[in-house]
């Protein structure tokens, strides 16, 4: 006798099929998410009174080495803000939140006087 509750193994294999074909589609569409969040962010605009005090460039090798000589020389080329201890973004992300402009995102790119290097 053939019981109600028992799955057949084609209908196994038919869950099975559909659960690993569904598993990346629901990781991509999560990672789209994730994008379109982050982009959310307002950026740092290198105009705000804050980013005019620390030197703050969204391209770091537009800094003016004269006034913030902390980025000058060989040292200096190597900080970025993906470098910086108060960078809170993800390795290979664009741009990421920062302690110094709390609710803003700076390019990983970026610089300011206040780079610190991570630990």
């Amino acid at each position: 006798m053939k019981s109600t509750d028992s799955v057949s193994r084609r209908k196994f294999l038919g869950f099975g099929l559909t659960a690993f074909v569904a598993a990346p589609v629901a990781a991509s569409l999560l990672a789209a998410r994730t994008a379109a969040a982050q982009d959310a962010i307002p950026k740092v605009d290198e105009t705000d009174p804050t980013a005019q005090a620390l030197g703050f460039k969204a391209d770091a090798t537009k800094v003016d080495t004269a006034a913030f000589p902390k980025r000058a020389g060989e040292e200096g080329a190597k900080q970025f803000c993906r470098s910086c201890a108060l960078y809170q973004g993800k390795e290979g992300d664009s741009s990421g939140p920062c302690a110094m402009f709390p609710g803003k995102a700076v390019a990983n790119g970026g610089w300011c006087n206040a780079w610190a290097p991570k630990a």
